[in-house]
């Protein structure tokens, strides 16, 4: 395996990234509405759990970014484009295979499977071209 030099500030900000595009999808001024509606979470169990929430997500955010920006110097990604193209892959083939379980599973409807993976998808993508881009 070969030595993935790491760039601790990529990762950071594109974990950042992530949080901040959750923070503002999943606010009232976009998909809150939509989200507790096709969730079934009633807005005091959502904020009775936001702080574990929290700590999960940005636990897992900076895995994501870690493991992601591996993928990206493995595939030798340099430019935003080409991070935003692993980005939009790596989504199609891991993300969006293993979360449709969640409506087809759960009996949850589509549409929350196209909300939560509209933020993943633009996520992926978003953090793609930010971890191409650092050198």
């Amino acid at each position: 395996m070969r030595d993935i030099p790491i760039d601790s500030f990529a990762i950071l900000g594109a974990a950042v990234a992530k949080m901040v595009i959750g923070a503002l999808w999943y606010s009232p001024l976009l998909f809150l509405k939509a989200w507790l509606e096709l969730s079934g979470v009633t807005e005091s169990q959502m904020k009775r759990g936001m702080a574990r929430a929290l700590a999960v997500d940005a636990v897992g955010s900076f895995i994501m970014a870690y493991v992601f920006f591996h993928a990206i110097r493995y595939a030798e990604a340099t430019t935003a484009l080409q991070g935003m193209a692993l980005g939009f892959w790596n989504w199609a083939g891991f993300v969006a295979v293993v979360t449709i379980g969640t409506v087809t599973y759960e009996g949850k409807p589509f549409q929350l499977f196209l909300l939560n993976n509209g933020y993943l998808l633009v996520s992926l993508l978003t953090m793609g071209a930010i971890l191409a881009e650092a050198r």
